[in-house]
Formats: structure tokens, sequence, C-alpha cells
């Protein structure tokens, strides 16, 4: 019996000293590696191990806002799309991919699709897009010129457009110039795509988003380098013909 008294003593000894060391240690069960055929979910986010999302992909209703520095902010222009959110390490948007497609009541199409690579704590930088309506379908590459975080945040261009609403037509024109000039402003510096007379074009553009050079070949063939100045006027031509 005492041999018995002496086991249970032990026993009870080292249950007590590895509930110490799991409490101390911080253990756990080891991490499950699930395996699926088939997953339905509405969405899923991809987090790091202390919580940071880092992809959110989601159907239309659970779709998140934008996310900046951990926080999410409210992005109402984003309810009708479907798909997926980029997050970099500080919690920050990176880019995205959206999509959509439907026929409203009224008849007409809406739908379009958008993967987009941004700058640092700031906007795309890089965007295929491809957009139907009833009017008109387009599809193309644009590559912006996207102003330092510093020089110009988010925050920054909230501000802008809340000031220009206080403003005239005119008035507007003249503060969004004047904002360029400063360089305070993302300006697309190349597109290749489509055009809405059904030809294609690649539209080469300076610093403050003014188209200088176009390759353009028309819906008919005709193929056409057209040189532009300040001001958008066609200052020389070339064609197969000259």
């Amino acid at each position: 019996m005492s041999q018995l008294r002496t086991f249970f003593a032990g026993a009870t000894t080292m249950a007590v000293a590895l509930a110490a060391v799991f409490a101390l240690t911080g253990a756990r069960e080891p991490a499950k590696h699930e395996r699926f055929d088939e997953i339905t979910v509405g969405r899923i986010n991809i987090v790091e191990p202390d919580g940071t999302k880092r992809m959110v992909i989601s159907n239309r209703a659970q779709f998140p806002g934008d996310f900046h520095q951990g926080k999410e902010g409210a992005r109402p222009d984003r309810r009708s799309f479907a798909g997926m959110i980029f997050v970099n390490e500080e919690g920050t948007e990176n880019g995205g991919f959206i999509q959509k497609g439907s026929i409203g009541e009224n008849g007409k199409i809406d739908a379009g699709l958008s993967l987009t690579f941004d700058r640092f704590r700031q906007d795309q930088a890089l965007q295929l897009i491809s957009t139907d309506s009833a009017n008109h379908q387009s599809t193309g590459i644009r590559i912006n010129d996207v102003p330092m975080y510093k020089t110009t945040s988010l925050d920054d261009m909230k501000k802008f457009a809340a000031e220009a609403e206080k403003l005239s037509a005119a008035e507007q024109a003249a503060y969004w110039k004047k904002l360029t000039d400063e360089g305070r402003l993302s300006e697309n510096r190349i597109f290749l795509g489509n055009t809405r007379d059904k030809g294609s074009a690649l539209s080469l553009k300076d610093a403050k988003g003014r188209t200088r050079i176009m390759l353009v070949v028309s819906a008919a063939g005709q193929a056409e380098i057209q040189m532009l100045d300040e001001a958008g006027k066609v200052v020389k031509s070339i064609t197969p013909g000259n």
C-alpha cells in the first residue's frame, strides 16, 4: 500500500509540474492542416499570426472598405463589387481585384473588372481594367505616376475633393490645375487599349498628364503616329502615305 501511495504522490507531482510547464510556455495544440474538396463561404480573411489582415476575398454583401495602417474605412463606392483586396504588412491596402456584372431594371448592362497595384500608402500605380455599359465597351492598361504619400496622402485627396465642391466649375478647373502644376496629383502616363470608334491606341503622356505621342490604328486598319504639343494639338503626323 505504501508503494501505491508513493506512486500516486509521484504521479500527482509530475502532473502538477507538467501543468505548470504548459501554463508558462503557452503550449497549445499543434496547428491543424485541413483539406477540403470544396468550400462555400461569403468571405475569407487571410491574416498574420498577430491578426493583421493581408488579403480579403469576399462576396458583394460582405465586401470590405479600404485599409489604412490597420484601420478599415468606409467605401460605399465598392458596394456593387465582389473580389479581393491586398493588404501590406502595416495593414494598408496594396491593390486588389474587383468585378461586377448585371443588367439593371432599365435593361442596361453594368459590368466591369479591375486589377490594380497601388503605390505605398497611395492610390493605384498600375491598372488592368475592362468596363462594359450600354454605350461603350473599353479594355485597357493604365500606368500612373502617383506622388509619394508624404507629398499627397489619401486624406489630402479627400480634402482636395471637399474644397473643390465649394467652387464653381471654372474655379474647380483652376484649382485642379494648380494642384497638378504643384505635383500633388496622380497623372496617367501610359494608356494602351481600345477606343470608342473601335480603334486601338497607345498614348504616352508627360508628367502633367498631357498626351504627347499617340500610336493609333483605326477600325478600318489605318495606322498613324501623332505628336502633340502642350495644348494637345497634333504638330506632326506620320502615316504610311507620308
